[in-house]
């Protein structure tokens, strides 16, 4: 018997992970709800919708707005099986003590609030179903405090936090929720921000997409609260 194909929202799906992340889940036969900025960003990419692909365009920190585009397309398809948040942003700065609100507003918007607003609307769904998997993108140099990037690791850091919350609170319903922490992503912009780097050491999206969807398969079913190294050669 064909298994009915899961429904895959993935946030972030214009950028070069989430278009990653798409791909493979698309490539078991999945259905893939791909969340982005705007309607431009993502038709530029996937080009017109179809039935395995729905795109849906929302500022992910606007509550109201996420709710009114995502929410019609979540029940029109019933239920919501994995959530992966790729959605985030990195930013250098001075040291924490001048740092901007601004900043910090940033950082924090992109990196947690976002995710937290999505939350809200998966799991619902997902605690009716007693089942789902939640896979968040956090990141390795957020592991600890470094000089010039104080607004970036501490969102980085509660989003782990918030990751190991989750779990603890939705894994009896049969939710698991973990997350990944990428070293440096072979991506164009990494490239062209650090030319004298090797990124035959860094981590390819399509390599990461790859643990991802692992983790929300039924291989990892056993795997709760888990923050997974996935750091390539670097």
């Amino acid at each position: 018997m064909t298994p009915t194909p899961r429904v895959v929202v993935v946030s972030g799906a214009a950028g070069q992970l989430g278009r990653a992340v798409a791909a493979a889940f698309a490539a078991a036969g999945d259905r893939c709800v791909l969340l982005g900025r705007t309607a431009a960003s993502l038709s530029q990419v996937y080009g017109e919708p179809d039935a395995q692909r729905h795109l849906v365009a929302a500022d992910l920190a606007d509550a109201d707005a996420l709710r009114a585009a995502l929410l019609p397309v979540l029940q029109g398809l019933g239920r919501v099986d994995v959530f992966c948040h790729t959605a985030g942003g990195f930013a250098m700065g001075p040291a924490v003590h001048e740092t901007p609100a601004a900043t910090w507003t940033q950082m924090f918007s992109l990196n947690l609030q976002g995710f937290v607003h999505l939350a809200q609307l998966v799991v619902p769904m997902m605690q009716a179903q007693q089942r789902g998997a939640i896979v968040a993108v956090g990141a390795q140099s957020a592991q600890r405090g470094l000089a010039g990037m104080g607004a970036y690791a501490a969102s980085k850091a509660a989003l782990q936090r918030l990751v190991e919350s989750m779990s603890a609170e939705l894994r009896e319903q049969g939710i698991r929720v973990n997350a990944v922490l990428p070293s440096i992503l072979d991506t164009p912009e990494n490239r062209r921000a650090m030319p004298d780097a090797d990124p035959a050491r860094w981590v390819t999206p399509a390599a990461l997409a790859s643990v991802m969807r692992f983790l929300a398969s039924d291989d990892a079913g056993a795997v709760h609260g888990v923050s997974l190294p996935v750091a390539g050669l670097s």
